[in-house]
């Protein structure tokens, strides 16, 4: 990878110093999150974005290098190379370039032009192509033979090989692409007698948009029906700027030989060029739109995994249900299953004996909270539970992904002889305690925080979504001692196999007292502590700094530190007055530069420091159903789910609403994510309410306006929620087909 440390440097516009520091940590065996964390020095203090992106443009770098000398090496086997094409070959900046120089060389299946060719039309094809003001029918009479019975045959065999050269030039083919890029349009039309099927794309029944604006969303929209079998979808600019721009190039003369040329011209673009860039662009389209989809979901995922913990409680446990009862569990402060019981509220004879339950259970086992699902029976559920005044915080928690843990070998590992409605119980109160410890059980995409996340690429997803994770877990750091492997298995440098070495040794030992124990695990090398020992916190350590994010190799600089102040180390953490007598100039040295250092010093001013804030309560409206919702009501709300063409907000319904972009802010913006994050708390009004479908439309920004009021209102009480009465008439649907600006980057990648 060393190879291409210029190249990746241009391309993202970096020191060739620090990618060549990245690249050489990478070959070293180095993890994204140890460089982030603990070379900074060495690589300039380059973030995990940007050495993801370091790690991305040489690998791509490297496809282009080894494709380029595929070309040369078939090309040249071939007899074909010229000095000027090996000087083309080396210019193409792009592997399209290196595609079109490559296309009249490439093994390809019988086309029409190499069958012509066969019949000796190559001749006929040239002449013609010289547009001198010739005899055409006499011209081609002696190419007619056994094969070419006529002279129309002769002259469409000659047209063939005329219009595969046409597609093969390449320097029309950039052109070519560049007219696409500027002026082409996604075209999508439903399929005739496919209405009523197709009804959920009404919005593209007869949709154009320019392809240089086009959002991911609706072009993801259009190929998801496209695929479906319910839209034609087209790609193409105006068919005759497509072919002036063709026939500049190769219509020299006015005369028959040229209107000849004219026709290989149209046939090629119709026949030739306009499917294979087509394809070309929606490839690329679809490969842009994927990538921003992904990144939509990954930092939804980022900001759910980093969700506020309510941290080490005893927690009461409630998954509700109507027919079949609420499932409860007691768990202590790590976790661990204590009790399970099965309540039913919603039945007025069985009241009473839930109320005792629940009463008794918080008493047995000195619950400090409780966890609540929020999905079916969930806000009735709650409203029982605060209605008991056990004087304990009540939470709802988001319960997606609740039941494919559940029903996992995973979940059968930990609760073998447990129900899977009390594992699903558990699942609850562990997300309450510490969601990222629980959410690296299920797989992302059961998470439901995505945006077409099934129409993306799978591979591509399933890569960013785990390198998000394994992001996650190393900025908040480990507990080793009350870890599961599941969680162990993301720390940096560790991975599922040695993760599971570390449980089995934790078993057998019992707890870990020091980092210096992680080299007995089976298979942890010296590498692999080097990796993980600082992403893993141990309390109560025999060594004060294993419970901090100071790496062990940075040990004898607090060691000296402490000394030159005349305190142990375990007096110095944590103490804001003596970590502010530090120099950290003096400590500076070519293992530990200034980076280094300032991160040792924040390190030891608050040790082992979770950067997530404690979870805060919060409360719905007095509304529990979709009936309970009427236009013009402002009520609060959880952003559950963020897109590029809104968010959506949990009101307490069962139903989440849509905040469209262009309703979160009086001001312009293009993506949600600039003013609103997952789980964020926001105030919105009720825009419209569509039953049948299942659908609510919210605004935050005109939640912010202040209603009109009247002198009779100003005489009333205010309510609880500004709930109006229905209006007559419903507002129009909220319209989806604002433009947001589309994905940058280049096509090829």
């Amino acid at each position: 990878m060393t190879a291409y440390i210029q190249g990746v440097a241009a391309a993202l516009n970096l020191r060739q110093q620090d990618v060549a520091a990245v690249l050489q940590l990478f070959e070293e065996g180095a993890t994204i999150p140890f460089i982030a964390r603990y070379r900074k020095d060495k690589t300039g203090a380059l973030d995990e974005v940007q050495i993801q992106n370091i790690q991305d443009e040489a690998n791509a770098q490297k496809e282009f290098a080894e494709r380029k000398a595929y070309i040369i090496k078939s090309i040249t086997e071939q007899g074909k190379m010229t000095d000027a094409l090996q000087a083309k070959i080396d210019a193409a900046k792009v592997i399209a370039e290196l595609e079109d120089l490559y296309l009249p060389y490439k093994p390809k299946r019988k086309t029409k032009a190499q069958v012509a060719r066969e019949h000796g039309l190559e001749p006929l094809a040239l002449t013609l192509l010289e547009q001198h003001n010739i005899d055409i029918i006499k011209t081609a009479q002696p190419y007619m033979n056994e094969q070419v019975k006529t002279v129309d045959e002769a002259l469409q065999g000659a047209r063939d090989i005329i219009a595969e050269m046409v597609n093969e030039h390449a320097e029309l083919r950039m052109g070519m692409r560049r007219l696409f890029e500027k002026s082409a349009t996604t075209q999508s039309k439903v399929l005739a007698g496919k209405e009523q099927e197709a009804i959920k794309y009404k919005d593209y029944f007869d949709f154009t948009e320019p392809i240089s604006k086009i959002p991911s969303h609706r072009f993801l929209a259009i190929t998801r029906g496209f695929m479906e079998g319910l839209l034609r979808m087209e790609i193409s600019p105006a068919e005759e700027d497509a072919i002036a721009l063709a026939e500049r190039t190769f219509v020299k003369a006015n005369n028959d030989a040229a209107d000849q040329v004219k026709k290989a011209v149209k046939d090629a673009w119709r026949r030739l060029l306009l499917p294979g860039l087509e394809t070309e662009f929606r490839t690329a389209l679809k490969l842009k739109a994927d990538e921003e989809a992904i990144n939509v979901f990954a930092e939804n995922l980022r900001q759910l995994l980093l969700s506020s913990p309510l941290g080490g409680k005893a927690i009461l446990a409630v998954d509700p249900g109507y027919r079949t009862g609420c499932k409860v569990v007691c768990l202590d402060e790590q976790g661990a299953l204590l009790k399970t019981s099965l309540i039913y509220i919603h039945e007025p004879g069985r009241l009473y004996d839930a109320e005792h339950k629940v009463r008794s259970l918080v008493q047995e086992y000195d619950l400090k909270a409780i966890a609540v699902g929020d999905g079916t029976a969930g806000r009735e559920t709650e409203q029982f539970i605060k209605k008991l005044n056990l004087g304990l915080p009540v939470f709802l928690v988001n319960e997606d992904g609740a039941s494919i843990y559940s029903a996992s070998a995973t979940a059968r590992d930990e609760f073998p002889d447990e129900d899977i409605t009390i594992r699903g119980a558990v699942s609850i109160g562990r997300r309450l305690m510490d969601p990222l410890a629980e959410l690296v059980k299920i797989d992302p995409k059961s998470i439901g925080v995505g945006q077409y996340q099934h129409d993306v690429n799978q591979v591509r997803l399933k890569e960013r979504l785990d390198q998000t994770v394994v992001s996650c877990v190393n900025t908040v750091g480990v507990n080793l001692n009350t870890a599961s492997k599941h969680l162990l298995a993301y720390v940096s440098g560790i991975g599922p196999s040695i993760a599971e070495n570390i449980i089995n040794f934790r078993n057998e030992a019992g707890r870990f007292t020091s980092r210096k124990q992680l080299m007995k695990v089976p298979r942890l090398g010296a590498k692999a502590f080097e990796q993980c020992a600082g992403f893993l916190r141990i309390k109560d350590s025999t060594d004060p700094l294993d419970g901090s994010g100071v790496h062990p190799e940075a040990y004898p600089i607090v060691a000296r530190m402490a000394k030159d102040i005349g305190v142990e180390i375990k007096t110095l953490i944590g103490n804001e007055a003596l970590v502010k007598q530090l120099d950290a100039k003096k400590y500076i040295s070519p293992e530990a530069g200034e980076h280094t250092l300032k991160d040792i010093i924040n390190e030891l001013r608050k040790p082992g420091l979770d950067p997530r804030s404690e979870v805060q309560q919060f409360e719905f409206a007095d509304i529990y159903s979709l009936e309970d919702v009427i236009t013009g009501m402002i009520v609060p709300g959880v952003v559950t789910n963020i897109t590029r063409f809104g968010a959506f907000v949990d009101i307490g319904v069962k139903q989440d609403g849509l905040v469209h972009v262009s309703e979160i802010a009086h001001k312009y913006i293009t993506d949600p994510n600039e003013l609103l994050k997952l789980n964020q708390k926001v105030t919105v009004k009720v825009t419209e309410v569509d039953i049948p479908r299942k659908r609510i439309a919210l605004s935050i920004k005109q939640a912010q306006e202040p209603p009109a009021v009247t002198k009779k209102q100003q005489a009333q009480p205010a309510p609880k929620y500004n709930k109006p009465a229905p209006a007559k008439e419903q507002p129009k649907p909220m319209s989806m087909n604002d433009a947001l600006s589309m994905l940058k980057g280049k096509f090829g990648k």
